[in-house]
């Protein structure tokens, strides 16, 4: 039976939806009454619910659960940045042996541009949510590379996702509404005080991510990236181990984007500038145990040049976000940045 996807917070609350949703993985499920706990809505609307059901809960559903969506005025124009995470949740997650949030349903209404998923509620669970500001130990950096390494062997140019849409490359589509005024913005305030002189230009920046672009979504090796993979879309969960969330950037792409860039983002400079090449090692030993060749490693310091700019071009147009975090992220990208020379490295 298809079940449709709810354009409305209301509807996917509802039993009768539930019960038809859930349905798909628990026949025989009949949700008989919902609980609404928090919701936080700001692009994205996640909303936090306990279900009551005929008969109990059914073996492998947790009763705590949460959706997202994008149901409010302000989250209904961007709507479509929920198709790649859903897609994500329903036909990846599965396989590709990534820690991340234990999705019951996920799906993509495509006339409305419009992708929902629900999860079990690891707050009740007693995960813990970071950010920029939280402490992490480069052991819990090798543990979430540990992940990526996983991520991305399980799907290394594996046919499956090969001609996906929503799994294209869209680094070019980050240039076309944010760049050179954002970012100078960034830089000229306190939040880029902490960004490296030789590294504090605008247009050297957009021309650096406009070369990635080009040479990121051209015929070498790739698999499925996470896309964003900074410190505050990790959580550690209730025995405290790192797993990723929040994939709207998920797409097919060079393994660097990702590894790069949370090596310079996850870690204080110090820790990264300690670690960063036993870390880098770890990861390409993960890669081998998984069954793929990695690169020399060489080779790979190419890439993680490359996976540092890519983080430090999203966090030079980031608006909106904590001025703190923001800050610590565009100091830690950008000191990376300058540390490893990743402008020359794309010819900039």
């Amino acid at each position: 039976m298809t079940v449709p996807v709810p354009r409305a917070l209301d509807e996917l609350l509802s039993p009768e939806w539930l019960t038809a949703a859930l349905g798909r993985r628990f026949p025989g499920i009949a949700v008989k009454a919902v609980l609404p706990g928090p919701v936080i809505s700001r692009v994205a609307t996640n909303a936090r619910f306990r279900i009551e059901c005929e008969g109990g809960i059914p073996d492998g559903l947790s009763p705590d659960l949460c959706g997202k969506g994008y149901f409010s005025e302000v989250g209904h124009a961007y709507r479509h940045a929920g198709i790649p995470e859903a897609g994500f949740y329903r036909d990846v997650a599965s396989s590709a042996g990534v820690r991340t949030l234990n999705c019951v349903y996920a799906d993509v209404d495509l006339a409305a541009g419009h992708g929902v998923v629900i999860t079990h509620d690891v707050v009740v669970e007693g995960a813990t949510f970071l950010d920029a500001l939280s402490e992490y130990t480069p052991d819990q950096a090798a543990e979430s590379l540990t992940q990526l390494a996983a991520l991305h062997a399980s799907t290394w140019n594996d046919a499956r996702f090969a001609d996906l849409r929503w799994l294209a490359p869209r680094l070019r589509s980050y240039l076309q509404r944010r760049g050179v005024d954002e970012i100078r913005f960034n830089f000229s305030g306190p939040i880029g005080a902490g960004v490296p002189d030789q590294v504090r230009d605008a247009e050297r920046l957009v021309s650096a991510y406009r070369a990635l672009a080009e040479e990121s979504s051209g015929s070498g090796p790739w698999s499925v990236v996470h896309g964003d993979a900074h410190v505050g879309n990790v959580y550690l969960d209730s025995v405290g181990r790192p797993a990723f969330l929040d994939w709207q950037l998920v797409q097919r792409g060079p393994w660097y984007l990702d590894v790069g860039y949370h090596l310079a983002s996850a870690l204080t400079v110090e820790d990264r500038r300690r670690t960063e090449r036993d870390l880098v090692r770890h990861y390409l030993d993960q890669l081998r145990t998984s069954g793929v060749e990695p690169p020399s490693e060489d080779d790979a310091w190419r890439g993680i040049r490359r996976g540092i700019v890519h983080g430090f071009y999203l966090w030079g147009i980031t608006l909106k976000v904590d001025p703190a975090v923001t800050s610590v992220l565009l100091t830690r990208l950008g000191t990376a940045a300058a540390d490893h020379d990743a402008f020359p490295a794309l010819g900039c």
